[in-house]
């Protein structure tokens, strides 16, 4: 039997005598705040795509690949930089990997050549998803059992607000000062958020006989070919990931040309009407602690389905528009935050590793769907874009269908 790397047990600097049950909302807060920030990093660009491609001579049916980058790093960083929560002191993993990401931010905001902005995205896509899913893991493993799911409910709706504030943030600076400055801007807040994590991340307590590193990786193989669950709500996962940077990765395409030519601040800011899904995020973990996973899973994949419907009625309603984001957010968080409740079940020893293999699948996803949007919104346009969301939400809703009764042991 493997040995627990990490116990549930953790003690708290700085926050007073805390129920042993029950994280402090201030640690959770915590969590959650530095996991949106990080996790931000990675969609700044998302709203600048049609910057990118006129600073850099990038065709906007090429310009996908940089979002493909950026998830190229993501993947890099789940299967080797995330696992290692499990074998090493987290708190000076979380700092060194902090001082990366700065930096990779700061190469992204000075880049003179497409090369060194693809290799800077790859960079921020690395450190800032090694950062955002370390945080969750770092959570999970902290939380009592009884607890697990409220603290990775808040610290994933924590990560879902950064996500949509990051199309806000990106596009409002973007307009006043370039899209170079929305990264130097995120290096400074990186750098702010270093000492409060520092001080108040809590202490795990290790056990003994910690894996080597390859030995470490190799583990998640076999974690992955054992797993059923993992397996299954990975493929969940990809699908869902696929049919959200579908929408989000075409978006400013239609958006920033005639008719309705909007600023950069004006696209990130429909990205807050989808603020419902930080909600859904915080409950979908609780609600799957009693039992409800699969009900959950069904009514946030039916969501996902219906939202491409008014999605596809945008250019004779912006309110449609506004419709169509909140059902997919709300459908697509939710079954997130149930996807890692139930995983987080199967082994608890190995929490960075199931992340890191979970997020692996989220990865493929989300390359998937920002490179083959573009490329179909140059040659069909938003409802090309439309038809293709609808199919992959469709084609998820079927496999979990055919894969429901399979549930945790």
């Amino acid at each position: 039997m493997e040995t627990p790397l990490n116990s549930t047990a953790a003690s708290y600097p700085d926050i007073g005598t805390a129920s042993p049950t029950q994280m402090p909302h201030s640690l959770v807060l915590l969590f959650a705040v530095a996991s949106g920030l990080s996790v931000a990093n990675v969609y700044y660009a998302q709203p600048l795509l049609d910057a990118l491609a006129l600073d850099f001579g990038i065709s906007y049916a090429a310009v996908g690949g940089v979002i493909t980058a950026t998830q190229i790093g993501c993947a890099l960083a789940l299967l080797l930089v995330v696992p290692l929560g499990d074998s090493v002191d987290r708190r000076r993993l979380m700092a060194l990997q902090l001082l990366g990401l700065v930096a990779a931010l700061a190469v992204v905001g000075t880049a003179q050549s497409a090369t060194m902005l693809l290799v800077g995205m790859l960079a921020v896509g690395m450190l800032g998803t090694a950062m955002a899913q370390g945080l969750i893991a770092y959570a999970a493993s902290a939380a009592a059992p009884d607890d697990q799911g409220r603290v990775v409910g808040v610290a994933q709706g924590g990560v879902f607000i950064g996500l949509l504030m990051a199309r806000v943030f990106a596009g409002g600076v973007s307009d006043l000062a370039g899209w170079r400055w929305v990264y130097l801007c995120a290096a400074a807040l990186m750098l702010a958020v270093a000492l409060p994590l520092w001080r108040r991340l809590p202490s795990l307590i290790r056990q003994p006989g910690a894996m080597r590193y390859p030995s470490l990786i190799a583990s998640m193989f076999t974690l992955l070919w054992q797993e059923r669950v993992l397996q299954i709500r990975g493929v969940l996962a990809l699908l869902m990931f696929a049919a959200f940077n579908i929408f989000w990765s075409a978006l400013v395409l239609p958006l920033s040309a005639p008719p309705f030519s909007f600023s950069h601040t004006a696209i990130g800011a429909f990205g807050l009407v989808g603020v419902a899904g930080a909600l859904a995020a915080a409950r979908a973990g609780q609600w799957a602690d009693k039992g409800l996973g699969q009900r959950i899973s069904a009514a946030a994949l039916v969501l996902l389905v219906l939202a491409w419907w008014p999605l596809s009625l945008m250019t004779w309603s912006l309110w449609a528009l506004v419709v169509g984001i909140v059902l997919l957010d709300l459908g697509g968080q939710a079954l997130h935050v149930t996807n890692q409740s139930l995983i987080f079940r199967t082994r608890p020893e190995a929490h960075s590793r199931l992340v890191g293999l979970y997020m692996l699948f989220y990865a493929a996803g989300s390359g998937l769907g920002a490179i083959s949007t573009t490329a179909t919104y140059a040659y069909a346009g938003w409802q090309g874009v439309c038809i293709l969301g609808a199919a992959v939400s469709f084609l998820a809703l079927v496999f979990w269908w055919a894969t429901w009764n399979v549930r945790p042991s």
